[in-house]
């Protein structure tokens, strides 16, 4: 694609987001937390409510403003970094499956989309978007610090963890995956966290190496919905473990939404449809 086209593609979606963001940042999640919430108790049928098709197709709308916060900064060096990312991801989850190691052994309890030696296809679709948003937030919050990697990337790797201490209890409580000797932290296993550690700082690395952060930071400065599929993340799953009563995972994402009220990325201004890339 040339940078023509490119700029074209990138222009029309941040139109297109910009005019949408109180339907897919807010909206569109909270009908989601109540469609899960709904099926794991047993008011919406699970067929609906746990629907594959709608489930990948829910996920993708929610990534959308990453997407087109993103797109303008998808050079060959970006491109090459995600597809060898995508490569890790993959393999980092088919070893978890198979022997328990990172993460500790666990089983899906949802189908999430066709799986591949007990992988789902999807994957990237779920995992990548996390890590992006933490370097994201961690960049936006930094500030001039975040020219230097030694607080850049320990900052992303600590806001990965944090999110991952919102999502994997409150996926856990919905049974979308299970693990096998349970935990003590609302059934996840502390190895979880050391798992995610590891995988969250090799994610981190190459996500350093697809961006230049000076050029990503000056886009983030310009977009006012990159952060949006972050706040999509809080008032989903921050509602789920509202909603069965995991108290730290709540506390987790109040830390969420503190850094994003630093960056002026979690406001009501968008609620009016006020929010957009031309003013």
């Amino acid at each position: 694609m040339d940078s023509a086209t490119l700029s074209a593609l990138s222009t029309r979606l941040d139109r297109l987001v910009a005019a949408n963001r109180p339907g897919i940042a807010v909206l569109a999640p909270l009908i989601g937390a109540a469609s899960l919430i709904g099926g794991a108790l047993g008011y919406v049928p699970r067929w609906l409510a746990f629907n594959a098709v709608l489930l990948l197709l829910g996920t993708a709308m929610l990534r959308l403003p990453l997407v087109a916060a993103v797109l303008p900064e998808l050079d060959r060096r970006a491109l090459a970094a995600l597809g060898a990312l995508c490569g890790y991801t993959y393999l980092i989850e088919y070893v978890g499956v198979t022997s328990g190691w990172p993460y500790g052994a666990f089983s899906y309890g949802v189908e999430l989309g066709p799986m591949v030696a007990g992988v789902p296809l999807a994957l990237p679709l779920f995992f990548l978007p996390l890590v992006c948003n933490a370097y994201f937030l961690a960049v936006l919050l930094l500030g001039e610090r975040a020219g230097t990697a030694r607080y850049r990337l320990p900052a992303t790797v600590a806001i990965v963890l944090l999110v991952d201490c919102v999502l994997d209890p409150g996926a856990v409580a919905l049974g979308f995956w299970s693990y096998a000797d349970g935990g003590v932290y609302y059934g996840v296993p502390l190895s979880n966290y050391a798992g995610w550690v590891l995988s969250g700082s090799v994610a981190v690395l190459a996500l350093d190496v697809a961006f230049d952060h000076r050029a990503l930071r000056a886009r983030l400065d310009d977009c006012p919905f990159a952060l949006d599929d972050l706040v999509s993340f809080v008032v989903l799953w921050g509602l789920v473990n509202l909603v069965y009563a995991n108290w730290l995972p709540v506390l987790c994402t109040a830390a969420l939404v503190c850094g994003l009220l630093a960056t002026d990325r979690f406001d009501l201004a968008f609620a009016r449809g006020s929010g957009g890339v031309d003013g």
